[in-house]
């Protein structure tokens, strides 16, 4: 009996299965890339949106500001004005912090990933 033909075939499939999970392991590092760069340009691009709407949203409350200060004759009342009713939203923003910001965000980033 010849054992040579048998001892190349279980070779050949050692060599397969080394070159399997050489291949299965790069998919898993070209799946984290993919994956993790997704969230990376999300976070980026959320940051510069943040920024320029920052931006829009402190010269547009300076102006309703002076607005509602030329209304009631005090500019420095409408700053008051202002900062009470974001005082007052802020509160309620505060209130219901985890179901208006963490679990929309939680659930977004498993979305990401999975």
């Amino acid at each position: 009996m010849n054992k040579q033909p048998t001892v190349a075939l279980i070779e050949t499939l050692i060599d397969r299965s080394k070159e399997y999970a050489g291949n299965r392991l790069e998919l898993l590092k070209l799946k984290i890339v993919d994956k993790s760069s997704n969230v990376v340009s999300s976070v980026i691009a959320g940051i510069a949106l943040f920024v320029v709407l920052f931006i829009f949203f402190i010269v547009f409350n300076i102006g309703i500001a002076l607005l509602i200060g030329d209304l009631v004759g005090k500019s420095y009342l409408g700053f008051l004005i202002l900062a009470a009713f974001y005082a007052i939203a802020g509160l309620v923003l505060f209130k219901g912090r985890n179901k208006i910001f963490k679990t929309p965000v939680t659930q977004m980033l498993i979305r990401k990933f999975l």
